[in-house]
């Protein structure tokens, strides 16, 4: 049973459209612990203006970060051997029938939210959608929520998040996990760009994030890495370690004898003299030979 929060490991674009090392985030996410690895599948000519792309060489060049949509079965039959979810954010409107057959969880990124019928579109899949609220004041996101519930979104996920990269941890506002939820009553979680790991545990220990994501990289050669967002495998999965250590000691509230001390149970003060250990133990008690 897993206890905490759901990990996700977002690849973003630093597979370079190759197949083996898109196999191999699957892995290192699996490795480090993570419950789900997550894509994107988006268009260059379909995400960024006519306009921008004639007058941005650096945006044209972003075409080498698209996954390829045969890259998607593959990618989800590995992550059902590493039993690890597959996930995958939809950035135009038909990638969402592009990716019904494979994914577990739609994620919509920050820039679409205002995007009611991409939102539509995934919710009547019927399938968990985990949606990040970056830049968004709260009554776009609670208009956004109410789109995906009007649609017939059963699951939803609102994971607060600051749209910079890399995020200064003193602008992480991490109390705005609490505030999402009380607004829309959804659960709420928190996407990191600080790359911080007193961030990541805070958002879990103090704030309940439900969902943790952060973005990876494998060694510090993918096309993100040099932002200073990202997170190498031997970063992360102490922390995520760390943290299921950590919350295994919550237990579940009872109160009583664990295992490991019911031995001394009998070694206590008599309550006649005050002495140890209790009185009918001393009546049959010999040293072990």
């Amino acid at each position: 049973m897993r206890r905490g929060p759901l990990f996700i490991a977002e690849a973003s674009s630093n597979h370079g459209r190759d197949l083996a090392r898109a196999l191999a985030f699957v892995d290192a996410a699996a490795d480090a612990g993570c419950d789900a690895v997550k894509f994107q599948l988006f268009k260059i000519d379909r995400m960024f203006a006519p306009e921008i792309l004639a007058q941005s060489e650096k945006h044209r060049a972003r075409r080498q970060w698209e996954l390829p949509r045969e890259h998607l079965a593959p990618l989800a039959e590995h992550c059902l051997k590493r039993r690890i979810q597959f996930s995958c954010t939809p950035f135009y409107l038909e990638a969402v029938e592009e990716l019904r057959p494979f994914v577990a969880f739609y994620k919509i990124a920050s820039y679409e939210l205002l995007v009611a019928d991409l939102l539509k579109a995934c919710a009547r899949t019927g399938k968990p959608i985990v949606l990040s609220t970056g830049m968004a004041t709260m009554p776009e996101i609670v208009a956004a929520a109410k789109t995906l519930r009007d649609a017939g979104a059963k699951d939803v996920t609102l994971l607060h998040c600051v749209s910079a990269y890399p995020t200064p941890a003193a602008e992480a506002n991490l109390a705005a996990i609490e505030a999402l939820r009380v607004a829309t009553g959804c659960p709420a979680g928190w996407s990191d760009h600080t790359r911080r790991p007193a961030v990541i545990e805070r958002a879990v220990h103090r704030w309940g994030a439900s969902v943790v994501e952060f973005h990876l990289d494998l060694d510090g050669q993918g096309a993100e890495y040099a932002s200073g967002h990202c997170w190498l495998p031997d970063e992360i999965q102490p922390v995520i370690a760390r943290i299921r250590e950590s919350l295994v000691a919550d237990g579940e509230g009872f109160k009583g004898p664990q295992p490991s001390e019911l031995a001394d149970r009998d070694w206590r003060a008599d309550p006649l003299d005050g002495m140890r250990p209790l009185r009918h133990i001393r009546a049959q008690w010999v040293p072990a030979a």
